[in-house]
């Protein structure tokens, strides 16, 4: 075989390598200046739709438009904090600040966009998985230093604000502050939250670089064509109310999925928790706010 036909079969082969992953990136999608998909802005996460199915909706996994409509309405009005008699409801009931007022809450008025009826697609149920034994050992020793403490050793991270399950990771919508400002770099994302005021640096690497346990663990990221993929372990999680321990590795995807939406989607692993992997999604819509 001589020389051209050599040279011209390896520009033949290189074509078919170059190709697919050319053809990973869309060519809709934005740029950065130092061409990553550009997913910067600040982005609501507020919805009604709940992380876990309701038990009353349990048999449905979506929801039709009537019936997106009439639970819109139910939710509002259950969870309107004016409207709540704390000897019926309780303090707790629902989750919030019991001496905030309706005024300052923004948990949303809207299902998510498909009508899901949980925020959670998997498992199948659209519920967390149930805490495994040594999950459930854990929890019991937290319920139990809360109930015998009389000071503030007691009292949870989020009851002292410096740490929350809104603001993540991974992010989930709660009652108020659901919002982040996303910001790229070369070298690193900033997922700045409303919620605490935390931000997240995060590095471009492909390797964990310590196994020093921290609150919102080490986190690297990297794209898989136009998905931003960042992968998060070595959590410090004595306190938090999910049950997750310092074995969590927490996948969080984000990818655009119009001109301005985001789509986030995360699963976390936990073999110390559940016996299950689990995950959720939700979209993240830009807004002209700070």
């Amino acid at each position: 075989m001589n020389t051209k036909v050599i040279f011209l079969l390896s520009i033949a082969l290189g074509g078919l390598i170059v190709v697919p992953i050319a053809s990973a990136q869309s060519s809709d999608t934005p740029l950065t200046e130092f061409g990553h998909p550009d997913l910067q802005g600040v982005y609501t996460y507020r919805t009604i739709t709940p992380l876990n199915r309701p038990r009353e909706l349990e048999h449905l996994e979506t929801l039709t438009p009537e019936q997106a409509v009439e639970w819109e309405e139910f939710e509002l009005r259950r969870q309107n904090r004016d409207l709540i008699i704390d000897s019926v409801g309780g303090a707790g009931y629902p989750p919030g600040v019991i001496s905030y007022n309706n005024f300052w809450y923004e948990r949303g008025e809207n299902t998510v966009a498909d009508r899901r009826t949980s925020l959670i697609y998997d498992p199948p149920n659209g519920r967390l998985p149930p805490l495994n034994e040594m999950g459930r050992k854990r929890a019991q020793v937290r319920a139990e230093n809360r109930r015998l403490s009389i000071g503030p050793e007691g009292r949870t991270l989020a009851d002292r604000c410096l740490m929350s399950g809104g603001a993540g990771p991974p992010i989930v919508p709660g009652a108020y502050n659901n919002n982040i400002q996303i910001v790229q770099t070369e070298d690193h994302i900033m997922i700045l939250s409303e919620m605490i005021h935390r931000a997240r640096i995060i590095r471009f690497d492909d390797e964990h670089q310590t196994k020093v346990l921290k609150w919102d663990g080490d986190a690297i990221a990297r794209f898989e064509g136009d998905t931003l993929v960042i992968k998060t372990q070595h959590f410090y999680y004595h306190d938090n109310g999910r049950g997750a321990s310092e074995k969590m590795v927490l996948e969080e995807r984000i990818r655009r999925i119009g001109a301005n939406t985001l789509e986030y989607d995360f699963t976390i692993e936990d073999p110390l928790s559940w016996d299950q992997p689990w995950s959720a999604k939700f979209p993240l819509r830009q807004i002209e706010d700070p």
